[in-house]
């Protein structure tokens, strides 16, 4: 009677040890196999898993910037990944389009939208160089008044674009708007040490002196270092603008005096953006309206 159990039970570890070999097994045939497959799917496209952008702005339910701030980390994240597995990342503009419809004026896109597309994996060309262009002009229209996007527009189009680009022609009328464009960003703003070198293009490359002069003498005026003053000052006399550089000096000092003698108070941009003090009682009638002392802007003060 006892022996009975006794086979059932070796019966069972029997069959256990033998179930447990059987799969040992086959995890050793099949895991090598399954490697393959696995390796070769993640060789393959991505699923891009969003959709397109004007269904993708409904669905954030009004959450946008939060919306934009995980999906450029997505972005980040996947570019940094099919460049670590050197693959191409055929998406991309998929990922951007998205941003972009999202929040238009999201400024870091605008920053590194450039580098994404012209050192994508395995590697950018002209057609991507096209396209940073495209999407940096959208940034400088939805935001004209930013001197960093038009100093990344033009520093881009001027210095970097050309390199990917093979025709000469199309590479000079590149460089040429580069220039205008870092012109422009220094009215605006930015930093003063860009003017020398947008100017230098348009004179030296492309023979525009008057535009060259222009730029300088905007240089001059909204450079706070005396040093840097007179440097770009010894550059409009090596172009045979002294007098252009004499009406600079004299801008400055008019806008200067009256400044302190004004409303000393406020930093010099501001006291640009509130405009020349008038005397009310000076610009009665209409004579007195239309003189220089009652001028309302600084071009008719300063007599320009």
């Amino acid at each position: 009677m006892t022996h009975a159990p006794l086979a059932a039970d070796a019966r069972m570890m029997a069959g256990a040890a033998a179930l447990l070999a059987g799969s040992v097994v086959g995890v050793h045939r099949l895991q090598p196999v399954l490697a393959l497959e696995t390796h070769a799917v993640k060789e393959t496209d991505d699923v891009y898993l969003f959709p397109p952008p004007s269904e993708l702005r409904a669905a954030t339910l009004g959450y946008i910037a939060a919306s934009t701030d995980i999906l450029w980390a997505k972005l980040l994240v996947e570019h940094g990944t099919h460049w670590a597995e050197h693959r191409p990342f055929p998406d991309l503009n998929r990922y951007l389009d998205a941003i972009n419809n999202l929040d238009p004026t999201f400024v870091p896109f605008y920053e590194f939208v450039d580098t994404l597309l012209c050192f994508r994996p395995p590697r950018g060309d002209a057609e991507d160089a096209r396209a940073a262009r495209v999407y940096l002009e959208r940034g400088i229209k939805v935001l004209p008044y930013d001197p960093e996007v038009w100093l990344h527009y033009g520093q881009f189009i001027g210095f970097l674009a050309p390199s990917f680009l093979t025709d000469d022609v199309e590479r000079q009328a590149w460089r040429h708007d580069g220039a205008v464009a870092l012109n422009h960003a220094v009215e605006l703003g930015a930093d003063v040490d860009r003017a020398i070198a947008a100017s230098e293009m348009l004179g030296d490359r492309f023979g525009e002196r008057d535009a060259q002069i222009r730029g300088l003498e905007r240089a001059y005026v909204l450079a706070d270092d005396e040093a840097y003053r007179l440097e770009i000052s010894a550059r409009l006399e090596t172009l045979e603008a002294s007098r252009a550089s004499d009406l600079g000096r004299e801008t400055i000092q008019a806008v200067e005096g009256r400044w302190r003698r004004d409303f000393p108070y406020l930093d010099r941009g501001m006291y640009l953006l509130v405009g020349p003090l008038t005397d009310p009682l000076r610009c009665v009638g209409l004579e007195n309206a239309a003189s220089r002392a009652c001028a309302r802007d600084w071009d008719t003060a300063l007599g320009h």
